[in-house]
């Protein structure tokens, strides 16, 4: 009898644990091209799971969590102007009873900088949030670090 109750939570643990897979709908690529013997733009790509999409730098007030993009302060790079983003699709959302604007597949967003040397490590962070017809996960901040020759 012990060994039924055993398999039987074993079976229902593993069936837990094969539904409870964490999400992970976006991915994030980088990468740096030098634009003149001092400037540089620096590349951050979105790949964005079917069927969810990423929230743009300008939602309002009251509405999702925008991406957010941060850049510390460095001795080797001077950020110029802020990071650019493709245009992104606009529609009213009834979870945030506004229109809200976000992206679909993928998005390529752009900082352009002006390198005090030769070369740089550009570090930074995101900050996103991403939704699908049936939820939003929380809001998720990742590190990164791209290197400017």
């Amino acid at each position: 009898m012990k060994k039924i109750i055993f398999l039987l939570s074993v079976l229902c643990l593993i069936k837990v644990c094969a539904y409870s897979q964490i999400l992970k709908p976006v991915t994030w690529s980088y990468a740096a091209k030098k634009t003149g013997p001092n400037t540089a733009t620096v590349f951050i790509k979105a790949n964005i799971d079917q069927g969810w999409h990423l929230y743009s730098q300008f939602v309002k007030e009251g509405g999702p969590v925008k991406t957010t993009f941060t850049f510390p302060s460095s001795v080797a790079y001077v950020l110029i102007g802020s990071t650019a983003e493709p245009k992104a699709v606009s529609k009213y959302e009834s979870t945030f009873k506004m229109n809200v604007s976000y992206f679909e597949k993928s998005a390529i967003f752009q900082q352009k900088l002006k390198l005090k040397g030769k070369s740089a490590t550009v570090k930074g962070s995101i900050e996103f949030m991403v939704c699908n017809d049936k939820q939003c996960l929380p809001p998720e901040q990742i590190d990164f670090s791209i290197l400017v020759n």
